[in-house]
């Protein structure tokens, strides 16, 4: 029975896992996208304009594409070994990005001037995201949704399967671990003998026998 459930949530681990490894191939292919384009419109800029343009957006959104396609293998890696240091490790990966979202989501939030705290994309691709975010935004909104839902089930998984192998390890040391034995054996007394007539025992009954005779 504790290996079905513990299957059962390797596997609900990488589904839910799944889910940021697609948002990540998905922000890549866009970014790549993205680069194509902008490359397909500096071909009529001039050596001045290339080095006063840098894609910072581009190479921002293909980071955070690449980052969350390592942290879904390190979560496939983790569910499939239920090993504890890369459970920690994923854990911690996720709780760092949620931090992240919520002070991005926070600071656009509060912040009307938000958009004078970022440097500007000369290359366009920025005002033409937050166009698109402003088109679709009923949309996005629940994909956003589902995207921190799947983070915060990784965890919640990540951290009972991370308890239930420890309790695990436990159980094998008290298993594995011997018998205690008393400190002093009950050793059982030779039978005595007899030799020409004479009764011989122990060694401790034979000095309480010539101790004996002494007196």
């Amino acid at each position: 029975m504790v290996t079905i459930v513990k299957s059962c949530l390797k596997s609900l681990l990488k589904l839910v896992n799944s889910i940021l490894g697609f948002v990540g191939i998905a922000m890549i292919l866009y970014g790549l996208w993205m680069m194509r384009v902008w490359q397909r419109d500096i071909e009529d800029f001039s050596f001045d304009d290339l080095l006063s343009t840098t894609p910072w957006f581009i190479y921002t959104f293909l980071g955070v594409g690449v980052t969350l396609c390592l942290i879904t293998c390190l979560g496939h890696l983790a569910a499939t070994s239920s090993n504890g240091c890369c459970l920690s490790c994923y854990m911690m990966m996720i709780l760092l990005l949620l931090l992240l979202e919520t002070a991005i989501v926070t600071d656009i939030l509060l912040n009307s001037n938000w958009e004078k705290d970022i440097p500007n994309d000369r290359t366009g691709r920025f005002n033409d995201f937050k166009d698109s975010i402003k088109s679709n935004y009923k949309i996005l909104q629940w994909i956003g949704l589902i995207i921190v839902l799947a983070q915060v089930l990784s965890i919640l998984l990540a951290l009972i399967l991370r308890c239930k192998g420890r309790n695990e390890d436990y159980d094998s040391d008290d298993e594995s671990s011997p018998a205690r034995l008393p400190l002093i054996k009950n050793v059982d007394q030779p039978a005595p003998y007899v030799v020409n007539g004479e009764q011989f025992g122990f060694a401790s009954e034979n000095i309480n026998n010539s101790l004996n005779t002494n007196k």
